[in-house]
């Protein structure tokens, strides 16, 4: 964080930007209080790229609604009954929400929403000191009720109220502490921490739906292993997604293998690593880090422990991408999301059998069509999936994939190997065989595809001479 006189300049920039300057101006012009909140307040004293606009303000929706419509480009109301309205200033959104001083139950996550009129009473009800943050506009004055900017200097996730009537409030917090560790590098204190342990099964009331964004924003962080090792320690990984903590594997004295718990998070990092290196200027990418942290939750179940010390987890792969499709499934995920991830999982380990062997034109295009649109992805997880300490091993196995890499290239080139289909389409084969719409039809699309994949590109008169044989040997 830098300078006092530079952290107020950063704010007074943020203050005079043309979005917040205009803003500010209607609400003062009808005579309301205004002020950014939480995270852009944050970014900008931590000198982060501030992205979203958050405002707070004690007029009521439709008060909101009354100054905003004339200025924007486009308004909504879909969080009206929280407060909140949604404008569109040209290219950037904002939200603006009315002072609140919610309530609960204990029992369910659900707030009784409650208009609040003072902006310190806004800030004491949010999630942490680092959030509850404002700068009132236009006069550009920081409001800090419980010490925010002294856990900013000392890198510190804790709560204004004490961490036990924060959790309580909202259990989701406690992962909001996890994410925020990975996102600013900070560190939860002692009271904080002990409270997320104490407190841990309170998540079980969170809908799947809050659980599976807040893990995906975790995920999509630059560093997620702080925050995947927080909600490991603290136990609520064990009732969120439960098969990450089970891959602590019980090590004994005669059967040594590497721990698969930190093994997948190093896979985690490289996967990143190589993201970030072949796509720098796309977003994060979900799927494959999903796949990464995921690609051995088969081991527990497929874990033998064999003579002479050695240890094997046959089939893990496919046992895992079972696993890992239901867990998903009942985060709620999308389909496609969730379909992906499972077949990375399924094809993790086909790899490093090319190491050992030769393969054929054949196996490098059955390889390509199995993994499909996946298959980028598919190269990287490989490669972050070398976690040896072993130079010439972790070398042997880079020069191998990279030779793998090439001859799919080469294939590509020469056969459009992205779109292996059959030399031969459904109508030519009915034709050819005087069949109908059928069964059989079937029968001799799969045969010119498997011809395909074993031999590349045959052309329409070598294919509808093989079909012929076929057909009349069958």
């Amino acid at each position: 964080m830098q300078s006092v006189a530079d952290s107020l300049a950063r704010l007074g920039d943020l203050a005079r930007s043309a979005t917040v300057s205009r803003v500010s101006r209607a609400f003062a012009d009808a005579g309301y209080e205004l002020a950014l909140v939480g995270g852009p307040v944050r970014d900008a004293l931590l000198e982060r790229s501030v992205n979203d606009l958050d405002f707070t303000t004690n007029a009521r929706p439709d008060e909101i609604l009354k100054v905003v419509s004339p200025l924007t480009d486009a308004v909504w109301d879909i969080g009206r009954q929280f407060g909140t309205i949604g404008a569109r200033f040209g290219d950037e959104t904002v939200e603006i929400t009315t002072y609140r001083t919610d309530s609960y139950d204990g029992t369910t996550r659900k707030p009784d929403v409650e208009f609040g009129d003072t902006l310190e009473g806004d800030l004491l009800r949010r999630d942490f000191t680092v959030n509850a943050l404002a700068l009132r506009v236009p006069e550009v004055i920081l409001v800090d009720p419980s010490g925010g900017v002294e856990h900013l200097l000392s890198r510190t996730i804790t709560t204004p109220s004490s961490p036990e009537i924060s959790f309580g409030d909202d259990p989701l917090r406690m992962m909001r502490a996890a994410r925020f560790t990975a996102q600013l590098g900070f560190t939860v204190d002692d009271a904080t921490e002990a409270a997320m342990e104490e407190m841990a099964d309170r998540i079980e009331i969170v809908s799947a739906e809050r659980v599976r964004d807040e893990i995906t924003k975790l995920l999509l962080t630059d560093e997620p292993r702080r925050g995947i090792e927080l909600l490991v320690s603290t136990g609520l990984a064990e009732r969120v997604i439960p098969e990450i903590p089970a891959l602590r594997l019980e090590v004994d004295e005669h059967h040594h293998h590497k721990d698969v718990y930190q093994h997948s998070l190093t896979v985690l990092d490289q996967a990143i690593g190589y993201e970030k290196s072949r796509h720098p200027d796309e977003a994060p990418d979900l799927i494959l880090r999903l796949a990464a942290i995921l690609h051995d939750i088969g081991k527990p179940a497929t874990r033998r422990l064999e003579p002479g010390g050695l240890v094997s987890f046959y089939h893990h792969d496919v046992v895992g991408s079972k696993l890992a499709k239901r867990r998903l499934t009942a985060l709620r995920f999308d389909k496609a999301t969730i379909d992906a991830v499972a077949r990375l999982i399924e094809l993790h380990l086909r790899f490093f059998g090319y190491s050992d062997s030769h393969w054929t034109d054949s196996a490098v295009r059955r390889y390509v069509r199995d993994a499909g649109d996946q298959l980028e992805r598919l190269h990287m997880l490989t490669r972050a999936d070398v976690t040896t300490r072993n130079r010439r091993k972790a070398d042997r196995l880079g020069f191998a994939y990279d030779d793998l890499e090439g001859r799919i290239r080469e294939l590509k080139e020469k056969e459009e190997l992205d779109a292996v289909r059959p030399d031969l389409d459904g109508e030519q084969v009915m034709s050819i065989l005087n069949l109908a719409p059928g069964r059989e039809v079937g029968e001799a699309m799969r045969y010119l595809l498997e011809l395909r994949l074993d031999e590349g590109p045959l052309g329409e008169e070598e294919a509808t001479r093989r079909l012929l044989d076929w057909w009349q040997r069958r």
